[in-house]
This record gives C-alpha cells, sequence and structure tokens, in this order.
C-alpha cells in the first residue's frame, strides 16, 4: 500500500496554529493568507483521513486524530530541523552579539542558545543580559547585533515576537496586599522603566493610594525585595521564581496592559549566523510564552 507524504510545510503551520493558539495568528507567523492556511489543514486531513479540528464556541479545538498528528508532528519536524542544522551548521561561522533582558536569561532563552551554540560550532556567540533600554542603547552604538526586548515596538527595527500580560507580582504567601488607610508598598526599578509607568498609571487611574517602598536596577534584587514582603512589582509572568506568585484583581488591584515582546537590530545587515539566531530564538518564543 503507498502511503501519501505529509506534507513539511502544513505540519509546521499546523504545530505554529497549537503554539500561538489559532490558524488566523499562525498565518501572520508562517506569512501565508488565512485561506492558504485553511487549505493546508484541508490537505493534512484528507492525507491522514480524519478530521484534525472540531468546532467549539467560536474556535476550533483538535481530535483525537488532530492531537496524534500534533505529537508525530513535533518529531517529524524536529528530525527536519536536526538534519539541517547538523548539514547548515558545518558551514556556517562568524559571530554574534546578542542582548536579553533578565526575565529570560535563567528560564527558557539559555537552552536555546545553548542548542544553538551546538549546531553552529563555528559561530563565537556573545551574550549579554540587562535591562531593555540599556540593551537597546548598546544595539545603536553598535556593540551588539541583535536584541529581544519588551516594550519598544515603536522603534522602527522592532519585530514582533509575542504579546506577554503584565501581572502584579507578590510573595509567594496568601498575605493581604491592600489594607484600608494604608498606602500600598511598592517595590520598582529604577527609572526610566516602562513597567513602572504602566503601574503607577494604573494605581492612579484606580485611585489606590501607593508608596516606594523598595527600588533598584537589578531584577534579582527586585525578586528578592519583593519575596522579602518590602512591596509589590509588576512584570510579565515570565521565569518567576518559586518564592513570588501572580496577583490581580481578586487581590483588590487594577488591571494593566499587555507589553509586546520583539527583537532589535538595528537596521544592520543581517549576516548568515544572526539570521540563524534570529530564527533560533523566534522558534524558542513560540514554544515557550503564552501569546
Amino acid at each position: 500500500m503507498l502511503l501519501p507524504n505529509l506534507d513539511m510545510d502544513a505540519l509546521r503551520t499546523f504545530l505554529t496554529a497549537q503554539q500561538v493558539g489559532s490558524l488566523a495568528r499562525a498565518a501572520e507567523q508562517v506569512g501565508r493568507s488565512q485561506s492558504a492556511v485553511s487549505q493546508q489543514m484541508r490537505k493534512l486531513e484528507m492525507q491522514v483521513g480524519q478530521p484534525l479540528f472540531r468546532r467549539q464556541g467560536r474556535g476550533l479545538t483538535l481530535t483525537d486524530a488532530g492531537e496524534q498528528v500534533l505529537s508525530y508532528a513535533r518529531r517529524i519536524l524536529e528530525l527536519n530541523d536536526q538534519a539541517i542544522l547538523a548539514l547548515r551548521g558545518a558551514s556556517l561561522e562568524g559571530s554574534v552579539r546578542f542582548g536579553l533582558p533578565g526575565d529570560f536569561a535563567e528560564t527558557w532563552l539559555p537552552t536555546a542558545l545553548g542548542q544553538f551554540k551546538k549546531a553552529h560550532a563555528a559561530v563565537r556567540v556573545e551574550v549579554s543580559v540587562e535591562r531593555n533600554g540599556a540593551l537597546l542603547e548598546r544595539l545603536d552604538r553598535g556593540e551588539l547585533d541583535l536584541v529581544l526586548a519588551m516594550g519598544y515596538e515603536h522603534r522602527e527595527d522592532a519585530e514582533p515576537v509575542a504579546t506577554l500580560p503584565m501581572t502584579w507580582i507578590g510573595p509567594a504567601t496568601d498575605a493581604v496586599v491592600l489594607r484600608a488607610g494604608q498606602p500600598l508598598d511598592l517595590a520598582l526599578y529604577n527609572p526610566p522603566c516602562f513597567f513602572r509607568r504602566a503601574g503607577l498609571e494604573a494605581l492612579d487611574a484606580a485611585n489606590i493610594a501607593w508608596r516606594l517602598a523598595y527600588t533598584t536596577a537589578s531584577l534579582n534584587s527586585l525578586w528578592s525585595g519583593v519575596a522579602a514582603g518590602l512591596g509589590i512589582t509588576l512584570r510579565t509572568g515570565s521565569g518567576l521564581p518559586a518564592t513570588l506568585r501572580q496577583l490581580g484583581e481578586q487581590d483588590g488591584l487594577p488591571p494593566l496592559p499587555v507589553v509586546k515582546l520583539c527583537l532589535h537590530a538595528g537596521g544592520r545587515e543581517i549576516t548568515p549566523a544572526l539570521a540563524r539566531l534570529r530564527e533560533a530564538v523566534i522558534e524558542s518564543a513560540l514554544g515557550n510564552l503564552q501569546t
């Protein structure tokens, strides 16, 4: 019996759709129209002989067959990508200077960078961890080649990667956050900081009194101060230590806006090594972040 060959592009789109949460957003990520993506999914269904999606409310959810195809798709694409990287990695060389904020420096991104280094041993990778604004200043001075940063989507070189919700953050204990007649103690970065600005604007709009109880220029110091009960802060939920918990409206706190995570290259020429690093960062972000 001659079996059909599953369409690799369709499998990649299918996997992307599950990572970003919808076919429409997957179409944006893979650079295809929504009708082209729908056609890809119909082709996959014809190849496997079963429906992959079922309607649930206004959205779509996977059928049992869809879940099974998703599992195989991950393995098939992983083997495909490993083969391509192994062959390309032998010839790819040069150097890349990459900057990222501390929010991602201890979670999923170092693993992605380590995998990149193993696949491209001839490429020299230099990684810098700093605040978002400081990284972009270094990029503009020519000290970095690529920066992953939050909150600077207005820059001309911004390439959106993910949209992340901001969240209030407090100690892991169930302590009361707001106390009647007392201002809310805050632990924040020194200015300028767009998280700081967004938090203060949200509190002022909600008529919640506050005071700066702890300020710092270090993310680790910020986490330590919040865990010690010196004040609450706000960031995204990425890389949150076990000593902290996310807070919200149930704690009497106002809602917060979202923040855009973008890659920035400063308008410089994209070398083959830099292009591959960019792809690796985007692929890892899509697989690890809720967008």
